[in-house]
């Protein structure tokens, strides 16, 4: 996809011509033994395939390139979308010095280097700027990302990091608010297919049938360089074999199952499991087994899920319906006792009966009102007539005195009686809604205010 040229200026804004033999012919020339990826990657702005939401005329960061002033920046996205051919790119469009840093393998240390090398270029007959690009910039830990601060605010260098975790929980607040952030999405099917045209434009793969290549896009699922990658081990393949064309049985063979690509810690995976809770709550059974089954399917830990419904029961279901709560715990069981893949059938049962069910989450509200008033009210007493009184001296003190027995009272309900401390008269957390069994609660505790009412 991607190809680097140190010695590019800004005229690398120019888009790339239309037609795509020329701009092939010019990529033939990087060297046979590089990557495919490197062979392929963009040496334009023009080139870039993807991310027309920044890069298009009239975007912004398209607009960043055409000012001639660079300026700190983070590219957050997944993985193979281009982020590193971006800030490349930008480097050559600026005729800066590129200075690359992997927050994975480097630390202070590089930064240290980073620095005097972008004040020898500053300071040098021609002077330059310079470009520090900080791949996974959220694995630098906060000392880490603070060392970058003073350089950044004297104009020493640029900096751009490169990150798939959320920059908001990731970055540092005083580097985040000196940087701009670009949200860069997975590429689409046509833009991966463009991809595949490329690499056979130069030669890489033989011809591949329809369906073979239908499956290579499903395969990537919006990385490029998973794409790229993959059709260099099938070039391999197919060249030892002699094929003349890639079909989709053959395809099967060498890939075996296919797979997704899924970070079972990261951004997406937050993402993917709060749209399952949303299509919980919102009772869309449909949805609900999608997102399920794409997280099953992208590896996550069914046991993981079978918490995250029993919590969606607690939340949102309440007691609009108890035994949702009671099924939840029972999927849990099963699943520990079958495992998978026969467990995550209870799992997906569970799912759908969440789905479906009435839903409320009164006494999650109530649960939060009550914790909340207690955190900012102070200690009140215990009534008298509530305090236990196992001792002669207790009950001389008038502990328990007054206290009504709610079984010995008609209908087992103390009319009158009052269970909050001094102060507290009226206090309500609790209101039930009117879906599933809450519509009996509420008028159940209507009655039974109505009784309380007749004793004032």
């Amino acid at each position: 996809m991607w190809r680097s040229n140190p010695s590019a200026s800004a005229s690398s804004l120019r888009p790339a011509p239309t037609s795509s033999a020329p701009e092939l012919n010019r990529v033939v020339t990087a060297a046979a033994h590089q990557p495919l990826a490197e062979r392929l990657r963009p040496r334009t702005l023009g080139e870039v395939i993807g991310q027309q939401h920044l890069l298009g005329e009239g975007m912004a960061l398209r607009l960043a390139f055409e000012s001639g002033q660079p300026h700190s920046c983070i590219l957050w996205g997944p993985p193979g979308v281009g982020k590193t051919t971006i800030a490349r790119l930008m480097a050559d469009a600026f005729d800066a010095q590129f200075i690359t840093i992997s927050a994975v393998l480097g630390g202070v240390k590089d930064i240290r280097e980073a620095v005097e090398r972008a004040e020898a270029v500053r300071d040098g007959l021609h002077a330059q700027r310079t470009i520090v690009f900080v791949d996974e910039v959220h694995r630098f830990n906060k000392s880490q990302q603070d060392a970058f601060l003073p350089h950044v605010e004297s104009g020493l260098f640029t900096f751009i990091g490169a990150t798939t975790e959320n920059p908001s929980f990731e970055v540092n607040s005083a580097l985040l608010s000196r940087a701009a952030v670009y949200v860069l999405q997975p590429l689409g099917e046509d833009d991966l297919r463009q991809l595949v045209a490329r690499a056979q434009g130069i030669g890489v793969m033989p011809a591949i049938e329809k369906a073979a290549e239908d499956r290579l896009i499903s395969y990537a699922d919006g990385d490029a360089r998973r794409l790229l990658n993959t059709l260099e081990t099938l070039a391999v393949a197919a060249q030892r074999e002699k094929l003349e064309q890639v079909t989709d049985v053959w395809l099967l063979r060498v890939l075996g199952e296919r797979m997704r690509r899924y970070d079972k810690g990261g951004e997406q995976f937050y993402d993917t499991i709060s749209a399952l809770h949303k299509s919980v709550r919102g009772s869309d059974p449909d949805a609900a087994l999608y997102w399920f089954v794409r997280m099953l399917d992208g590896g996550a830990d069914p046991r993981y899920m079978a918490r995250r419904l029993i919590r969606m029961a607690a939340e949102d279901i309440g007691l609009a319906d108890p035994r949702a709560l009671r099924l939840a715990l029972d999927a849990a069981e099963v699943y520990e006792r079958l495992g998978s893949p026969e467990g995550e059938l209870a799992l997906a049962e569970c799912v759908v009966y969440l789905a479906v069910a009435p839903k409320s989450n009164a006494v999650y509200k109530a649960f939060n009102e009550a914790k909340a008033f207690v955190k900012k009210d102070g200690s009140r007493p215990v009534p008298m007539h509530l305090r236990n009184a196992p001792t002669k001296l207790m009950k001389e003190l008038d502990y328990g005195k007054g206290y009504r027995y709610a079984h010995d009272e008609v209908g087992g309900f103390a009319a009158g009686e009052t269970y909050l401390p001094d102060g507290m008269a009226g206090m309500q957390f609790y209101r039930p809604v009117d879906r599933g069994l809450e519509i009996r609660i509420g008028d159940k505790l209507r009655e039974l205010k109505r009784l309380n009412d007749q004793k004032d």
